[in-house]
């Protein structure tokens, strides 16, 4: 009955909709792109940039199965989700803040509080914020995607997590563009700093236009539920007894996301040291980081560019792919899409030419475009009403879990795959995407089995 009285959507109010996810995802675009020059300056090599980006997974295994089923419950007066979209926003900001300002931070609490502290304390400060930022990210995106069966009609889910993966193209657009259009227009360098607080800006003030904007319905827990408390081994059962298909859907899911983080995390180091032929820098002089300034500004500025490039693509094909999916079942789309990106990433595994390296970033967009959306529509054919932050939440698990082995096990590839160069050594980076593009093929085998209800509904 609840989702037969919800209102149909139209085109203002799904923007209004997905303006927090485009907040959300230009914070998310940032740390991607800055986290790697930022770490590194303060002494990471690869093995451990791939240990601090364990914040994410460990986060999103254990933050949002737990924020899921809370706003399941919640009955707050401004709302179920909306607490945790906005409250994990504002403390994103904080972190956002903080992060490029680490050394800052720390020099000034050493010399206020009059104690000596180690040569890392700068490296750990700026690791401690990234896990902070990362859970709160996740403490927003999960609520975020239980949204769209809250609110919006069942016919116009796949077109709501289209309009999700429009945001999230067009946030990494406008993050990842920023800098380099404004060297490129005004020859104006735009500082790690300046571009962090952009970051924070956008993320917080892009959730609070999507709350005031987006009214849930009143939620009004049966007695029985409102005292029974979460039980994660209970949820997860409950999760894999609502169809056979959710299991398969799950593992197309976690190849998918090793190979898409192979590239998300990396990607800054594979155009700076791969593609630019700039060393090693994490134990190296003052006197080498300097002689490699430029380069290294010249490899982060492309690969903005790259990742600009990239969610454009994703922008521009987002709703497509929603319309699409609703003639030809979303299998298929996605199919076709993921191996598009994996194509991609065997060509950059391969070929280091700046303009290829570009063309095949646009590619990769299609696959990303499709992941934002389709894999969390066909899941949603299976959710029923009053779980769906919990499900939600439990799927990420297949989301964040992957990640973990790209962080300790691609890393820790890399930093065996070491070579000598004129100022040092340097790193194999491109072989992430090899490892990408495998996984992404296992992952589209593994599409093609799943039952397709969108196809069985307009049989």
């Amino acid at each position: 009955m609840e989702e037969n009285a919800l209102k149909k959507f139209t085109t203002p109010k799904f923007l209004s909709f997905a303006l927090g996810f485009f907040g959300l995802q230009f914070a998310w675009q940032m740390r991607i792109i800055l986290s790697g020059p930022v770490t590194e300056n303060l002494g990471a090599s690869p093995l451990l940039f791939g240990l601090i980006w364990l914040a994410g997974p460990f986060t999103g295994m254990v933050v949002q199965p737990i924020i899921g089923a809370l706003s399941d419950k919640t009955t707050s007066p401004f709302g179920r989700r909306r607490p945790y979209l906005l409250g994990g926003a504002l403390l994103s900001a904080l972190a956002l803040w903080a992060l490029p300002n680490s050394e800052g931070i720390t020099n000034f609490i050493a010399s206020h509080l009059h104690i000596h502290l180690p040569a890392l304390a700068a490296l750990c400060f700026a690791a401690v914020m990234i896990w902070i930022l990362d859970a709160c990210v996740n403490i927003a995106q999960g609520p975020y995607r239980a949204l769209v069966p809250d609110v919006v009609p069942p016919e116009q889910h796949s077109i709501a997590n289209s309009y999700i993966s429009l945001a999230i193209g067009l946030g990494s657009v406008v993050a990842a563009g920023t800098a380099p259009f404004l060297k490129w227009a005004f020859n104006y360098q735009m500082s790690i700093n300046a571009q962090f607080i952009m970051a924070a800006l956008a993320f917080s003030l892009g959730m609070l236009w999507t709350c005031i904007a987006i009214k849930e319905h009143r939620y009004q827990p049966k007695t029985d539920e409102a005292k029974e408390k979460f039980d994660f081994i209970k949820s997860l059962k409950e999760f894999f007894a609502l169809s056979p298909e959710v299991g398969k859907i799950c593992w197309m899911q976690f190849f998918t996301w090793i190979g898409t983080m192979c590239m998300m995390i990396y990607f800054t180091q594979y155009c700076v040291h791969t593609v630019f032929g700039v060393p090693d820098l994490s134990d190296v002089s003052e006197a080498v980081k300097a002689a490699y300034d430029s380069a290294v500004l010249a490899g982060t500025n492309f690969s903005s560019v790259c990742f600009a490039i990239f969610n454009l693509v994703c922008f521009l094909v987002a709703i497509p792919i929603g319309v699409l999916s609703v003639k030809y079942g979303n299998k298929k789309v996605h199919i076709i899409s993921m191996l598009s990106m994996a194509l991609a990433f065997l060509g950059m595994g391969f070929i280091t030419n700046v303009k290829v390296v570009a063309v095949l970033m646009a590619v990769s967009g299609i696959g990303w475009a499709s992941i934002c959306a389709l894999p969390f529509a066909m899941l949603s054919q299976y959710i029923k009403p009053g779980t769906e932050g919990s499900v939600m939440g439990i799927f990420n698990i297949f989301i964040a879990g992957p990640q973990v082995f790209v962080c300790t096990l691609v890393s820790w590839i890399i930093n065996k795959c070491v070579f000598t160069v004129g100022d040092g050594v340097n790193y194999h980076w491109e072989y992430t995407f090899l490892i990408g593009a495998a996984c992404l093929i296992a992952a589209s085998i593994i599409a093609s089995r799943v039952k397709d209800k969108t196809v069985e509904q307009h049989a």
